[in-house]
């Protein structure tokens, strides 16, 4: 799989779209989850691949939430991206705010884990640690059926990516966590780092 660009590149067309800290955050979390699953799930060759999809998927939600993965594929010519990586990153948004349809693996993991992270980054908000390093799978599934605790994290889109990556509920809870675990600290380093 060929993005045709950097890391560099595609941090700095996030943050040419993206000024919201959260949004910024977002991006990294998802790219670090993915680039995370990339290696767990056998695709460790793909794994920046994986990554810059994951970091560019909000490309233009920011600035254009009305055309949410339609206004991507302009922001992404930008940089020259892909045709690979422009449908990556359009398909997550499939049968939400667009028909373009995951096909590959990973764009049914980033489809997946994309709501997912949100769930989990919101429990870390309210963890007296701040941290998702000391949450376990229980707490997180405890989590996701109160469908008052982050109500904009859609249930259903979890469940519909969790279905076509083949996962149970478990696994899926189990893989994103251990993701956010294992990438916690760069993303802060990062955050810190950009000043955000």
């Amino acid at each position: 799989m060929n993005a045709n660009i950097t890391r560099a590149q595609a941090l700095e067309l996030l943050q040419k779209y993206n000024k919201e800290p959260f949004h910024v955050q977002h991006g990294l979390t998802v790219g670090g989850c993915m680039k995370f699953l990339a290696t767990e799930l056998g695709y460790g060759e793909d794994a920046e691949f994986w990554e810059l999809c994951g970091l560019l998927h909000d490309i233009d939600f920011e600035c254009w939430p009305e055309e949410h993965c339609i206004k991507a594929p302009e922001l992404l010519a930008e940089i020259n991206c892909s045709e690979e990586l422009v449908h990556a990153v359009c398909s997550h948004g499939y049968g939400l705010c667009c028909d373009v349809e995951p096909v590959h693996q990973m764009e049914k993991v980033l489809f997946a884990a994309d709501e997912l992270t949100g769930l989990v980054g919101a429990a870390v908000i309210l963890r007296p640690s701040h941290s998702c390093k000391d949450m376990d799978t229980k707490s997180l599934k405890k989590k996701y059926k109160d469908k008052r605790f982050a109500a904009g994290c859609s249930r259903e889109v979890i469940a519909k990516g969790a279905e076509m990556c083949g996962w149970e509920m478990e696994t899926l809870y189990d893989y994103v966590l251990r993701a956010m675990q294992a990438t916690e600290d760069d993303l802060n380093a990062e955050m810190e780092r950009l000043g955000l």
